[in-house]
């Protein structure tokens, strides 16, 4: 990884070594298939007929002591091994492997009662006490000790075990602390970035309201404070924090590296989060993995969400990735918790698949008859063997056995949207024109838009290469590196379509606003002079603008009052203090295009917007006139086509094709059912009169 201020963290620099492994030697030419596994919550006589079952189901990977630590160390420094011993055992009789968890996200009750400095501390100093879980402060020197401890002997007792697949170190990072440990290791975590306290307070910005620093104990976390705290302080928190969980991912894996080399590691994401730096965090991983839960209540929008969430990890991983967990049925905690109507569990799996995941895997074998998730639907759930939702499990099982060639595949996109969890980090902070644009709001609604167009796409780092794509999206990167300023520009200047959102390149990467209220740089290649005022609209109030493909447009959560130098107006303003100005411009920059889009259109326009921009790059939906609400995605020499709707759909195709789910072919038309599914292999049409 590289540290923030450009150079390598020691704590989470990768020791020089053979190559890592890969999610290739897990799956081992065949799509993963399975889910946590938790026997210890169960009496042993259950455990034959878990093994029973999950060979039924085509289970072929299993994840095991994700929460065991306090069953392995029941107390300081003893050890439980006999009934993991016998599981592992009991799994590779049966064929299953084992993704097998380091124990380190659920401390033993021992630890908090006798280490009360390892429990994290909230804003207010407040104890966050144990009895749930994640109860740790990631700067605790003791707890850092003990989940070593832990670690190092699994691995020493576990590593030649022939059910070993995979190593899964603690479980979906992200407690925040502001104790006086993590204190001292944000005072460290500083001096390593900035050397010097001039530095510090030249960056924070700590002339304004008497903030200057005179030594490095006066600064503490953004603890709870009279009125804001300093938001480039609060930035520097998130980025520490994210940090300080990545060293504690890093230690751990360094001691499963160190004595099973051959064994890949991954810990499990959360969709779509903003604790972590996601990009820096994958750099770690021998194996990406995520935990995706959308809403099966929300209609379509469940599908675009996954997808958006799919395209970001495979993007993290740079290929195929993992998805952990997912839920059977019904999730535990919303509100309200619906289950998955029937082909809805299967259609989800099946898009994962279709954008890069080699495994598919849930939270959890078998439901809970206990505990804070006993409601959370479970592959097997308390309804047993004789459900549907097992038969669904067994049928998907059998469904991606027969994909196993897909495995290792790549998935082509000729379009990036930018992401980076810097800017978004900076925009969570108050004080701004607008607190309504949330960062992951606008980035959804972009998004949505390309996968109504069906125009599959990657995620990329603003600082990343970006030649391989003939559209890049920046929905709204309020904060800006000069490396990534000037990679756009190169980009637009080399031939690319750069679309890009409002309030954006606002600010460098110590949140200093630039001068003139949007880069330089940036406002050449848009063809943008004066940014006069930014004029965000009320709660619930929208802001009409000119046609748009001759179609009525509105603008939703901003506006800004600006001047074109070199950019034509694609639509402008209409009624109001900004009327007649431009809302939507375009400009040749080099042998490129850039759009810039100065308020969020309403959802039918921004599609519009993609669509023309996306058209004159030259990118192509995989299949022409697609019904709405029908999603198709290239991967290696298949086409996944997939139905998000309750009514069935048909779908043309370009010619004739065979269904490698059902084994039909089909000429012209594809039917499908409600949340159906097809994955198609091109077939040579029939001979004359076949």
């Amino acid at each position: 990884m590289t540290h923030p201020s450009g150079t390598d963290t020691p704590a989470t620099r990768r020791p020089v070594s053979p190559p890592s492994p890969s999610l290739g030697d897990v799956t081992r030419g065949r799509l993963l298939y399975g889910g946590d596994y938790n026997p210890e919550q169960w009496p042993e006589e259950t455990w034959q007929e878990d093994v029973a079952l999950m060979r039924e189901a085509g289970v072929n990977l299993v994840t095991v002591g994700v929460f065991s630590w306090a069953r392995l160390e029941p107390r300081p420094g003893a050890r439980d091994f006999g009934w993991l011993d016998r599981v592992l055992d009991l799994l590779h009789g049966g064929g299953i492997g084992v993704c097998l968890a380091t124990p380190t996200a659920s401390p033993p009750p021992w630890m908090g009662a006798r280490h009360p400095e390892t429990l994290p501390r909230d804003e207010t100093g407040a104890v966050v006490w144990y009895g749930s879980r994640n109860h740790f402060c990631a700067s605790s020197p003791v707890y850092r000790d003990r989940a070593l401890r832990i670690t190092a002997d699994l691995a020493d007792r576990y590593g030649d075990h022939p059910a070993l697949r995979l190593w899964h170190v603690n479980n979906e990072y992200g407690t925040s602390c502001w104790c006086e440990v993590t204190a001292r290791h944000f005072r460290h975590w500083l001096r390593e970035r900035y050397g010097d306290l001039e530095a510090l307070n030249e960056a924070w910005g700590t002339a304004f309201w008497s903030q200057r620093y005179d030594s490095w104990e006066e600064i503490i976390p953004p603890r709870r404070a009279q009125y804001l705290v300093n938001p480039t302080q609060a930035l520097d928190f998130r980025r520490f924090t994210s940090d300080a969980l990545l060293e504690c991912f890093t230690a751990e894996r360094d001691v499963l590296a160190e004595r099973t080399p051959h064994v890949p590691v991954t810990t499990n994401f959360m969709a779509l989060f903003a604790g972590q730096d996601g990009w820096a965090w994958a750099e770690q991983e021998d194996v990406v993995s995520v935990d995706l839960y959308p809403d099966p209540a929300s209609g379509t929008d469940g599908g675009a969400y996954g997808a958006l969430v799919q395209d970001l990890t495979r993007s993290q991983a740079g290929g195929p990735w993992l998805l952990m967990e997912q839920a059977a049925g019904a999730v535990n905690w919303r509100g309200v918790n619906h289950p998955k109507p029937e082909g809805l569990m299967r259609l989800w799996s099946l898009q994962a698949v279709a954008r890069g995941a080699d495994g598919i895997c849930f939270f959890q074998w078998r439901q809970s008859r206990q505990g804070s998730e006993k409601f959370h639907s479970a592959m097997l759930p308390h309804a047993g063997e004789r459900s549907r939702v097992f038969r669904r499990v067994c049928g998907l099982g059998a469904e991606l056995g027969a994909l196993a060639g897909v495995t290792g595949t790549s998935v082509p996109a000729e379009a990036a949207v930018l992401h980076d969890w810097n800017s978004w980090w900076a925009t969570l902070s108050p004080g701004r024109p607008s607190a309504r644009p949330a960062y992951e709001e606008v980035l959804r609604a972009w998004h949505r838009a390309l996968w109504d167009e069906h125009l599959t796409c990657d995620f990329a780092h603003p600082e990343a290469e970006l030649d391989g794509y003939a559209l890049v999206a920046v929905p709204h990167l309020y904060l800006l590196t000069d490396a990534a300023l000037d990679n756009l520009a190169a980009y637009v200047r080399g031939g690319g379509t750069l679309v890009c959102g409002f309030f954006t390149g606002v600010a460098d990467t110590d949140d200093r606003v630039r001068e003139g209220g949007m880069d330089a740089r940036l406002r050449r290649v848009l063809g943008i002079g004066t940014v006069h005022e930014w004029w965000p609209p009320a709660e619930g109030e929208t802001q009409q603008l000119t046609p748009l493909g001759g179609a009525a447009a509105a603008g939703t959560l901003w506006r800004e009052d600006f001047e074109t130098d070199g950019a034509e107006t694609v639509a402008a303003y209409r009624g109001g203090e900004l009327d007649g100005r431009p809302a939507v411009t375009r400009h040749a920059f080099g042998d490129g295009t850039a759009w810039y889009l100065s308020t969020l259109p309403d959802p039918a326009a921004l599609r519009a917007l993609l669509a023309r921009a996306a058209g004159e790059a030259g990118v192509r939906p995989p299949l022409p006139d697609l019904p709405a609400g029908v999603e198709a995605v290239r991967r290696g020499g298949l086409l996944f086509v997939l139905n998000h709707h309750r009514e069935p759909a048909a779908v043309p195709l370009p010619g004739p094709a065979t269904d490698l789910l059902t084994g039909r072919r089909y000429e012209r038309h594809l039917p499908l059912g409600r949340y159906g599914a097809a994955v198609l292999r091109a077939e040579p049409p029939a001979p004359d009169g076949g």
